[in-house]
């Protein structure tokens, strides 16, 4: 732990050449000159999340979360708050049952990969000390990760501060409404943010934690599929 401790913390992040600007990106800077992009060199503990988060719901990812980490992981040493549990390791999602992924509603999509994923945990876990070209095109060559997958796994366990999460449903609105006031898609975010390179990430970060990220609602949300009795 100490010996990532200063990388969690984004002590060797750097930010010095980025210079945006948009007025809105301007002021988050300037508001929060200090924002740092951590990694935790964790690939699985950051990429099983990302996969269950894959075309569903995110209160419907964290439910199937909870439920197995619940079920099978472990309590943390020490003290630790009521229901806390350690990830799962990659030995135990490669040894999970099918029934279990389908009685939390993962589909067998999303289970065959966080299993083919499991399989080949250490090959993946070496990506964290790759070149993020490199390491993105690791976590790729595994079925079932694709662009958006490897670059949530990007921001996380390897700090990467131009990851861009091309393929969300959310991200391109956001960022269009945010700084153009019009909705955009992901070729025409690519596009509008590639000036920003290498500090795409940080730049929606700063949008969230300045509190401009914006998307106004026009309908409901759409029902959350169960696929628990089919």
């Amino acid at each position: 732990f100490l010996t990532g401790a200063e990388a969690l913390l984004g002590l060797d992040d750097e930010a010095e050449d980025f210079a945006p600007e948009h007025p809105k990106l301007a002021e988050a800077h300037r508001r929060f000159p200090h924002l740092r992009i951590g990694r935790t060199g964790r690939v699985m503990e950051a990429l099983v999340p990302a996969i269950l988060e894959q075309r569903v719901h995110g209160i419907d990812a964290f439910a199937a979360w909870r439920r197995l980490l619940t079920k099978f992981g472990e309590r943390p040493p020490g003290p630790a708050p009521d229901g806390m549990r350690v990830p799962l390791t990659a030995d135990q999602w490669r040894r999970m049952p099918s029934w279990e992924f389908h009685r939390a509603n993962v589909d067998p999509a999303r289970s065959k990969t966080i299993v083919q994923c499991a399989r080949v945990a250490d090959r993946l876990e070496q990506a964290s000390t790759f070149p993020r070209a490199e390491a993105t095109k690791r976590l790729r060559a595994v079925p079932g990760v694709g662009i958006w997958t490897a670059a949530e796994v990007a921001q996380r366990a390897f700090g990467d501060s131009d990851a861009l999460s091309v393929g969300d449903y959310h991200l391109a609105a956001v960022v269009g409404w945010s700084l153009l006031g019009e909705p955009i898609d992901d070729a025409e975010m690519v596009q509008y943010l590639a000036p920003l390179q290498p500090h795409r990430y940080r730049a929606v970060r700063l949008l969230q934690v300045s509190g401009q990220a914006v998307k106004p609602k026009f309908g409901p949300r759409t029902a959350v599929a169960d696929h628990r009795w089919h």
